[in-house]
């Protein structure tokens, strides 16, 4: 079977990369962080900026979680904030803003490097580009990637093999990264694997929690 990919080369509404002239910080609540952390996202919605400055599509775009603040993604902005009416075929109704949408270029949720010179004002921040590609420096190169095999066992009673993968994908939805642990080997190394939930490496042997 061929390794799934999930990188791959940004795209501005579906168009060829696009360079944007503008640099922003975004901050992330630690909530967001945590979730955008737990499951693989190829762009992220900021809502909630009625009274912030308006990025271009193709703006760099840093994103930072904060105390302390730190820089855990890059990207561009794949679509602009505006403002749209809540029923397209009613002209009197009211207007709602629409999200801004950044595409992930690089992530580092799991490592993630401090953004102490960047001086925020609120949740969208027009920054230097000088300032922006010295935080994208702090990244260093991309890492390299590899094939890994993970796997989620769940003993599961039924009445028949069909009905047993049904109730195994319910258990999967209804409790998903934050309960169950995944187990993660790198190809060809099964002796190597690790439990994860939440995202993190977490001990499964209760002997030797004693």
């Amino acid at each position: 079977m061929e390794a799934m990919t999930t990188d791959t080369a940004h795209r501005v509404d579906g168009a060829p990369h696009v360079d944007g002239t503008g640099a922003w910080a975004v901050l992330l609540s630690s909530g967001r962080y945590e979730a955008e952390r737990l499951v693989h996202h190829d762009t992220i919605e900021l809502t909630g900026l009625a009274d912030a400055a308006r990025p271009r599509p193709g703006d760099r775009v840093a994103v930072l979680v904060d105390e302390p603040p730190r820089l855990v993604a890059l990207g561009r902005v794949a679509t602009a904030s505006r403002q749209d009416r809540e029923d397209p075929d009613d002209p009197l109704s009211e207007r709602v803003e629409a999200p801004l949408v950044v595409a992930y270029t690089r992530r580092a949720f799991d490592e993630p490097v401090p953004a102490e010179t960047v001086a925020l004002d609120g949740p969208v921040t027009e920054l230097d580009p000088a300032v922006f590609q010295e935080l994208a420096d702090r990244l260093g190169p991309p890492p390299q990637r590899r094939s890994w095999l993970v796997s989620l066992d769940l003993p599961i009673e039924a009445a028949s093999p069909a009905e047993a993968v049904r109730l195994f994908w319910a258990y999967v939805q209804e409790l998903g990264p934050r309960e169950l642990p995944a187990f993660v080997s790198p190809s060809g190394d099964e002796l190597a694997m690790q439990a994860f939930v939440l995202g993190a490496e977490a001990n499964q042997d209760p002997e030797e929690d004693d």
